[in-house]
């Protein structure tokens, strides 16, 4: 009897347990209201695709690399001091150890060449020229993950990327207009190249599990090896902060606030509301918007050449970001 009013009493419990759980079940969190999202998507497609002509205005004044660094030391302690006082933990020192190799490839390599080219090459041809990194992203994943396999139509993707870069950049082919600086070009695609290097090793390398506090880290390094690199280069000697005219500084500020901070977050956000497909139109939406800005706001020339260069490029994401790969 006495084990009878046990279970009954185990029972009466259990059914209370389940009772309280239900009641104090969290409810899934409601979706963001619909505008939030297109103004994400706004800020990543006409913010990032008008940094080129930001980084056109600035380097006419201040040497590239330093350019560069002001940008991204600034937005990087900014990024980093804001994750730390919000609670997130100290970088270990194999992280700072990732930070620096991957600040190397994307900061150093990628945005030094960036800002040094866009010297010789207008902001709408870099865009586009920029714009062959998910062509060669796909052929980094295929060398250092083994996670996809060229198929001829992902191969016929790459090369007419490489096309569109050589369409801007080569005499030979009488389309008219002004070619493109052949070592800014060259430049570029190196550029390219490294942040399609960087991006696997982001999966393979130790970096705070914060997406905001490992990009600030990042940036953080990147802007400490770009000082160096411009100290190195001599740029400090020919730079005089009296005679940078307010456009410059507008820009480097435009660039560090808008293109850094709030296009970054903007991003982050969006990443985890829609789908990385979506997010990643970015990729052929940014060199519309640097062409077209480039034309109508700095007067760069628009013809046959830069408008055929420009389908190709991004015809070639266009294909690379909707084709099913085969997955090994």
């Amino acid at each position: 009897m006495n084990t009878d009013k046990t279970q009954l009493t185990c029972f009466q419990s259990a059914h209370h347990e389940r009772a309280k759980l239900k009641r104090t079940r969290v409810q899934p969190p409601l979706p963001p209201p619909r505008w939030k999202i297109l103004l994400a998507f706004a800020i990543i497609y006409l913010v990032w695709g008008s940094t080129f002509l930001a980084i056109r205005i600035g380097v006419r004044e201040v040497p590239p690399l330093l350019l560069a660094a002001m940008r991204f030391l600034i937005a990087g302690l900014a990024l980093f001091g804001w994750r730390i006082a919000s609670g997130d933990p100290f970088p270990a020192r194999r992280q700072w150890i990732s930070a620096f190799l991957l600040a190397t490839l994307i900061f150093l390599i990628d945005y030094g060449l960036l800002f040094w080219s866009e010297q010789r090459v207008p902001s709408g041809s870099a865009a586009v020229i920029m714009g062959t990194i998910p062509a060669f992203m796909a052929v980094s994943e295929t060398l250092m993950l083994g996670t996809i396999r060229i198929t001829f139509r992902l191969a016929a993707a790459l090369l007419v990327g490489i096309a569109g870069v050589a369409i801007l950049s080569l005499n030979s082919l009488r389309l008219g207009g002004a070619t493109v600086d052949k070592t800014g070009a060259a430049a570029l695609v190196i550029a390219s190249i490294c942040v399609a290097i960087a991006t696997p090793l982001m999966r393979k390398l130790p970096l705070p599990e914060s997406k905001a506090l490992s990009s600030g880290t990042q940036m953080l390094a990147g802007g400490i090896l770009l000082t160096m690199a411009a100290a190195a280069f001599g740029e400090f000697r020919d730079f005089h902060p009296s005679a940078v005219s307010s456009e410059a500084w507008i820009a480097l500020l435009y660039l560090t606030i808008a293109g850094s901070i709030v296009a970054f977050t903007a991003y982050t956000w969006l990443i985890h509301h829609e789908s990385p497909t979506k997010v990643g139109t970015y990729a052929y939406v940014n060199p519309v918007v640097a062409v077209i800005l480039g034309h109508f706001a700095a007067g760069e020339e628009l013809g046959l050449r830069t408008i055929l260069g420009t389908v190709c490029v991004l015809g070639s994401v266009v294909g690379i970001t909707t084709l099913r790969v085969k997955r090994r």
